[in-house]
């Protein structure tokens, strides 16, 4: 369900903790009397005012500014109210007490509640109401989020892009692409007696052709920038002592795995997050896979088919040491049929330092690479693979953030698209169904930016804002 919107609300919207400065941020509706009742002035519309900010008795809590935004010029379309203090949290709290206690009082003039019902805000419940109030659309508030939580300079980049309207700008262009080739087709069947043709004058099937052409080339886009918000989960699997646990040190640039000539050293899984070009890349190192008697490694080894399973990428590591070995090479290929076939994998040939210069024999189907864990010798080559077999072009000034549910309600449109490119060119036969496959198009559009979403989804998407945005 919505959350409620409608009685005004409170939070501190600043990190927990100690800090220079912390802000307390009321939202809703009439909120110029209360603020003249705590702030003992009138302030001017979005101008910084320095005063003191007294308790009921007189008390002064804290010197600092307060900022009054009438609505429907601020961030949640409704009045706000900041008020910018010092960031100790018992300062935070003795004003937000205040607040909600001051807003229960009753007003001289017209003898009710200053604010009533002030109650403290659900997380990103700022938020969503600059969305119901029409701020922002749902894929800019999603943005909002992204930006907080960005963890490269590539994600804050395309988060603040998409926060600035790019992506609801091309969403909304293809809307409007839809809409102009469902009234030509709502046309046809609405005067069905006239003589003109009018799918065949306006040229829908050219109108389509470009609408599908457009599509590829923004699901192209949002497709980036659901690899920059989400990552990469890479699996390094392979036999015991293949140099697993040296090849995530290796990429992590630290010494984040137990490295021995011990076989069955990992026992668990170890992960790390890393970043190639912006994108995060989420390692994980997994026990060697082989049969054993140890029950704690068995479990590990367990563990980590189940890692695997749930990859973006193998890495599958061979120990190019051993590669003459025929139990070794039998065992690598036991472990390569297991391994899950729609799981991209790449085949990875440690000790390159160590071995002879005679090539690994690989399945045509995987890619290979020859590397040294240790000298670090190949690391860059797997590192521009990695984003090669994941789809990541090189970084551009036009990605913007985007979200798994985004690519999916696009691989939607896309359908409908095709299906309704098939009834067109049945034309006369097929018109009824062919208007049903455009308007699903455009209802799948308009979940993106949130014109056509459900209660459910939203609750979901704002429940995961941090509390005070």
């Amino acid at each position: 369900m919505l959350l409620q919107h409608t009685t005004p609300v409170i939070a501190i919207a600043t990190a927990p903790g100690r800090g220079a400065v912390g802000i307390v941020r009321v939202s809703g509706r009439a909120l110029a009397a209360f603020a003249r009742r705590l702030c003992a002035r009138d302030l001017a519309p979005r101008v910084a005012t320095y005063l003191p900010l007294r308790d009921d008795q007189g008390q002064v809590i804290d010197h600092g500014l307060a900022l009054f935004f009438p609505g429907p010029h601020s961030y949640t379309g409704e009045d706000v109210l900041e008020l910018q203090v010092h960031g100790g949290p018992v300062v935070l709290q003795l004003l937000l007490a205040h607040c909600l206690a001051l807003a229960a009082q009753a007003d001289p003039v017209t003898g009710s509640a200053l604010l009533p019902g002030l109650r403290l805000a659900r997380p990103g419940e700022f938020t969503e109401r600059a969305f119901l109030n029409g701020k922002l659309d749902l894929a800019q508030a999603e943005a909002v989020a992204d930006l907080i939580d960005a963890s490269t300079e590539a994600a804050a980049r395309s988060a603040s892009r998409s926060l600035a309207g790019v992506f609801s700008q091309q969403v909304q262009a293809l809307r409007d692409g839809l809409v102009n080739l469902r009234m030509l087709v709502e046309a046809t069947l609405d005067f069905p007696e006239e003589e003109i043709d009018f799918l065949t004058q306006a040229d829908a099937a050219g109108k389509l052709a470009r609408l599908r052409q457009a599509l590829v080339e923004l699901q192209q886009r949002t497709q980036q920038g659901a690899l920059l918000r989400e990552g990469i989960k890479v699996v390094i699997a392979g036999q015991p002592n293949a140099g697993k646990s040296s090849l995530l040190n290796a990429l992590a640039g630290a010494e984040l795995a137990i490295v021995t000539p011990i076989a069955g050293t990992t026992r668990d899984k170890v992960s790390q997050t890393i970043q190639i070009e912006g994108v995060p890349l989420h390692i994980v190192d997994t026990a060697g896979l082989r049969e054993s008697d140890d029950t704690v490694e068995r479990i590990g080894i367990e563990r980590a088919w189940d890692e695997i399973a749930s990859a973006d990428v193998v890495l599958f590591l061979h120990d190019l040491t051993r590669q003459g070995e025929p139990a070794y090479a039998a065992e690598d290929a036991r472990i390569a049929e297991r391994l899950p076939a729609p799981v991209p994998r790449i085949d990875l040939w440690n000790k390159s330092d160590l071995a002879d210069a005679a090539p690994a024999v690989v399945q045509e189907a995987c890619a290979s690479l020859h590397l040294s864990a240790k000298t670090g010798t190949g690391l860059e080559a797997l590192r521009r693979h990695l984003l090669e077999t994941v789809g990541w072009r090189s970084a551009d000034e036009g990605i913007f953030m985007a979200r798994e549910r985004h690519v999916q309600a696009l691989a939607a449109v896309a359908g409908h698209l095709d299906i309704a490119a098939e009834h067109l060119a049945a034309q006369a036969q097929s018109l009824d169904l062919l208007a049903e496959e455009l308007r699903l198009a455009q209802q799948a559009l308009n979940e993106i930016t949130g014109e056509f979403t459900s209660d459910d989804l939203l609750g979901e998407i704002f429940s995961r804002f941090c509390i005070g945005k």
